[in-house]
Formats: structure tokens, C-alpha cells, sequence
């Protein structure tokens, strides 16, 4: 109950838009200059999905929409197009978060990885439809195949840096909301 209080509740709005900054400052940064190999998950929305099935409190949906536009200039995506796909997608997960307190994690994975999907292949069927230039429909799948993998690797780290994890049933915030 103590970490559902507003003092609480904006250094984990911090700890999040840091941590979203810090990955597109890393994917921005030229490490990998071979071709080949796997493509790396995309981290920007695993974290995103994954604080906002755990804690959607800390996930304000103006800091996401704000977030991905950044991401879309910075990686010169379409404006706008991966920002409302993701709000969308965030918010269908926040509607189901109280009901995936009481799931399994294989559930909670599940519902995640449609999530994903649904954001890069909604993604891909947009850009298509407009006929934009857009990766191999493989090197897509494949990302996308990494980014739900990555799923538990990303709880584990969630957990243990940021201490995010699924509020207890019955758990209220420092107004009395359930959570």
C-alpha cells in the first residue's frame, strides 16, 4: 500500500520516462555495424507493455503518446503512427490489467505478445496501405518473435532494478482506488 502513494507514484513516472530515453539514446548509437544476425528486441515497447500490464499507474497514457512521438522523429518512422498504435495498444492492456492480476504469467505473456503483434503488425498493414518503403515482412516477424521472448527476460529486470511487479488483489492507492 505504502508504494501506491502520490509520493511514490512520480518517481516511478520518472524511473519510466528515464529508462525510455535511455533505450532510444542506445538504439540511436552505432554498436552494431555488421549486417546479419538477429534483429535486437524492440525494448521501447516490451517496457512500455509490461509497466502498464504491472502497474498501469505509472504509465500515464500522455507520457507514452509522448514518448513514441519522440521515438517516431528520432528514428524516422512516420509521426505519429507508432505513437497511436502503441496508445492503443497500452490502453487495451491497462483495461485488462485487473483481470490479468489474478492470471498466470503464461496468460499475462500471452496477452502481451498479442499486444505486440497487433502494434507491429498494425504498423506494417498502415505502411503498406500508404505504400512507405518498410523492412523485409522476415526481419518484422523476427523482431517482433524477439521482442515476445523477451518478455520474461524483461519482467526478471523489471523486477529486480525497478521493483515493478503485479499489485496484490485488493491493493488501493493513497486516495483508496483500488489499484
Amino acid at each position: 500500500m505504502a508504494d501506491a502513494s502520490p509520493s511514490r507514484l512520480w518517481p516511478r513516472h520518472v524511473a519510466f520516462i528515464l529508462l525510455a530515453l535511455a533505450i532510444m539514446f542506445l538504439q540511436l548509437l552505432p554498436l552494431n555495424t555488421m549486417a546479419g544476425g538477429l534483429p535486437f528486441p524492440d525494448l521501447l515497447l516490451l517496457f512500455t507493455c509490461l509497466w502498464t500490464v504491472r502497474r498501469p499507474d505509472y504509465v500515464p497514457v500522455l507520457t507514452v503518446a509522448c514518448l513514441f512521438l519522440l521515438a517516431d522523429l528520432l528514428f524516422h518512422r512516420p509521426p505519429g503512427l507508432m505513437a497511436v498504435l502503441v496508445v492503443v495498444a497500452t490502453e487495451t492492456l491497462r483495461a485488462r490489467a485487473v483481470g490479468l492480476r489474478a492470471a498466470s504469467f503464461g496468460m499475462e505473456w500471452l496477452t502481451v505478445a498479442l499486444a505486440i503483434s497487433t502494434v507491429t503488425l498494425g504498423g506494417r498493414f498502415a505502411l503498406t496501405i500508404v505504400m512507405l518503403p518498410q523492412a523485409p515482412l522476415g526481419l518484422t516477424l523476427l523482431q517482433m518473435v524477439m521482442t515476445i521472448l523477451a518478455y520474461p527476460l524483461a519482467v526478471g529486470v523489471a523486477w529486480g532494478i525497478f521493483g515493478i511487479s503485479r499489485p496484490a488483489p485488493g491493493e488501493v492507492n493513497a486516495l483508496g482506488q483500488r489499484l
